[in-house]
């Protein structure tokens, strides 16, 4: 066992099962003092990339997922994280995978900090040291999204952070502490500030599997939403979309002409403008959130219909064509069936490590940090600033790109829209709000109750404009997770129901928003997140 996942074991302050590790983890701690040349340390950087995700978690625990019924299977997993239960399972995509790889990654950091000041610091290697402390950053932000509360000012010295190791450990008996959500978000904060002035592409083969410079401030612009510094969420936006902020959004009018297969390949290519990062990561998403594979917990055709890609928009409703006219491009690029009905975002790569028994390892490339997402970072950003007319104006760009210029069905043309402020209005204000516990398949709505969490949202414009950019929000990251981070944040209180059962109710502040540590790390005495009700 190296020093790399020696400190996901420290992190839990305690021996955690070394069985999984493989070669490369085997070598000895000492292998660390051959870090002594930039060459090796360029090398040994890639590690530090998380090699997981936490899409599968944190999707499964969001109002995008519902129950087809006990008569479908599914996976002891997405059982307890569908009914907010602590969670058992050690397999890839689980809790006690996501806490041990993403610690790994901070771990590798670390090391590459570490042998960058024992070659002295040289200002040569200033942007592999931006990139080691954007990666570290990167592993506790995804790290605290899963397993702390929002961020909330209010109860920020309350809350449970989490342990931020800011050097390589020194020896397996080594004791962390949770702290607070202050210190955490302080922690990954400083990180990011002092890489971005140093960001460089110029030692990378294929820069958008790394922190590239317009990957570095999207990451900057979704931290400082979250951390609720808009003014810099703005400002770090603002130098990722440019003058021209469609030339970093997608355009999917070539999707059009691609089937299934190739649609969910060109998403995840490196050639696609809008992709601004890409991690390859180990991970079942593609199979369990993607695919009609163990069809019990999904994404259905009661959501899709009456909640997301098909609900009532200023762009039009249902799937378009004959279902109806919706010039949202996804809208008419959904596969699968009632059960489970989704745009091909992941689609698993599957790494056989024996064809004839059928056994490997399931990876998705995710891609972490888009143009698409940070344009409605910074139109978030414009609306809790109440400078709507900027808001509005990033909207009309999203769906400029979103959205075919007309849809034609029986005669009937709809347009695609031009929004102004008064229009978001208009139309928010003609929906119902949506029901805490949908009494039938059509009792839902994209409007949603909000509970702001540590800030205030004024009834009117200010609360419209949010409404309808979480709901763009929702449509572009949906299977990767960061929807469950938005309803933390605005506590939209919402129900998993369950087949034959009561349903279970997620409320405002609940403290199932933070994901349960793994049993082992609890019992190596970091200590637990606290429940109203188990």
């Amino acid at each position: 066992m190296n020093n790399i996942f020696k400190y996901a074991a420290i992190s839990a302050c305690a021996v955690l099962s070394m069985t999984s590790c493989d070669d490369f983890l085997d070598k000895l701690p000492d292998d660390r003092a051959e870090l002594n040349t930039e060459e090796k340390i360029n090398k040994f950087l890639v590690s530090a990339y998380p090699s997981a995700t936490n899409a599968m978690v944190m999707e499964t625990s969001s109002d995008n997922m519902t129950d087809n019924g006990s008569s479908y299977s599914t996976t002891l997993l997405m059982e307890q994280l569908y009914r907010f239960q602590k969670v058992e399972d050690q397999d890839n995509d689980s809790p006690y995978f996501l806490w041990n790889r993403y610690y790994e990654s901070v771990a590798t950091a670390n090391e590459v900090l570490a042998a960058i000041n024992r070659l002295g610091g040289p200002d040569a290697m200033r942007p592999q040291w931006a990139e080691a402390k954007l990666c570290r950053a990167l592993s506790m932000f995804m790290l605290a999204n899963t397993f702390c509360m929002g961020w909330n000012p209010e109860k920020a010295d309350e809350y449970l952070g989490l342990p931020y190791p800011l050097e390589p450990a020194k020896n397996i008996y080594e004791v962390y502490t949770r702290g607070t959500l202050r210190e955490l978000y302080s922690k990954i904060n400083k990180d990011i500030e002092d890489a971005l002035p140093y960001v460089s592409e110029d030692h990378y083969s294929v820069p958008k599997y790394h922190f590239n410079v317009k990957a570095a401030y999207a990451f900057a612009a979704r931290f400082n939403l979250y951390y609720m510094n808009y003014d810099k969420c703005v400002e770090y936006a603002s130098k990722v979309l440019g003058d021209e902020p469609t030339s970093v959004l997608r355009d999917f009018e070539p999707y059009t002409k691609f089937g299934r297969e190739d649609i969910a390949s060109q998403y995840i290519r490196s050639s696609e403008k809008a992709n601004l990062m890409l991690l390859a990561v180990n991970s079942g998403a593609g199979r369990y959130l993607c695919s009609g594979y163990s069809p019990r917990f999904k994404h259905n055709y009661t959501i899709i219909a009456y909640e997301t890609y098909w609900v009532d928009c200023p762009w039009g409703s249902g799937s378009g064509g004959s279902a109806g006219l919706n010039t949202l491009y996804y809208a008419s690029m959904i596969y699968g069936n009632n059960q489970c009905a989704t745009f091909p975002k992941f689609d698993e790569i599957f790494e056989f490590t024996d064809k004839i028994n059928g056994t490997g390892f399931a990876h998705v490339v995710d891609n972490i940090f888009t143009g698409d997402e940070t344009l409605l970072c910074r139109a978030e950003a414009y609306a809790l600033k109440k400078d709507y007319d900027k808001a509005v104006a990033d909207i009309n760009l999203w769906i400029s790109t979103h959205c075919k210029e007309k849809d034609e069905d029986g005669g009937t043309v709809l347009m695609r829209p031009v929004l102004t402020v008064q229009d978001v209005d208009n139309f928010i204000e003609s929906l119902e709000y949506a029901p805490v516990v949908p009494e039938g398949s059509r009792d839902r709505s994209m409007r949603k109750t909000f509970n702001p969490q540590g800030f205030t949202v004024e009834a009117g414009t200010q609360e419209n404009m949010l409404q309808l950019i979480l709901h763009m929000r929702r449509i572009e990251t949906m299977f990767q997770g960061m929807r469950f981070v938005d309803l933390k944040r605005y506590g939209i209180e919402y129900s998993h129901l369950v087949a034959g059962e009561d349903p279970v109710t997620f409320k405002a502040g609940d403290l199932r928003g933070a994901i349960q540590l793994p049993d082992d790390v609890i019992m190596a005495g970091i200590e637990a997140n606290p429940r109203d009700v188990e």
